[in-house]
């Protein structure tokens, strides 16, 4: 399964959550930042590539289907909602991150 994880420039969040899952040997994981000083920027090759998006705010989703309308409205887009109050690896992000995706992943 490939996941995609996005956030505003791709410095805290997304790469954070990339980390946690990068050596899975069921997920192939990838982040993205919708901003255009984004570290690695969202690109329509990348969410296409997704079989699931995962995005930290409803503003990185709605940008998602602004700039990419095509692959966004194909793509399966989850909101974490987790706002952009943390640090890369805080142990608060990692919690959210995963109580967030949990539910979406296959045991």
């Amino acid at each position: 399964m490939n996941i995609l994880f996005v956030c505003s420039k791709n410095q805290w969040r997304s790469p954070t959550a990339e980390e946690i899952y990068k050596n899975s040997p069921v997920y192939h994981v990838r982040s993205a930042g919708t901003e255009a000083g984004a570290r690695i920027k969202a690109t329509a090759k990348i969410i296409a590539w997704a079989d699931i998006i995962f995005v930290m705010e409803k503003k990185h989703k709605e940008r998602l289907i602004q700039k990419f309308p095509d692959e966004a409205r194909a793509a399966d887009i989850v909101v974490l909602n987790i706002e952009d109050h943390y640090k890369f690896m805080d142990e608060e992000l990692v919690a959210m991150i995963q109580t967030g995706v949990a539910p979406y992943l296959m045991d």
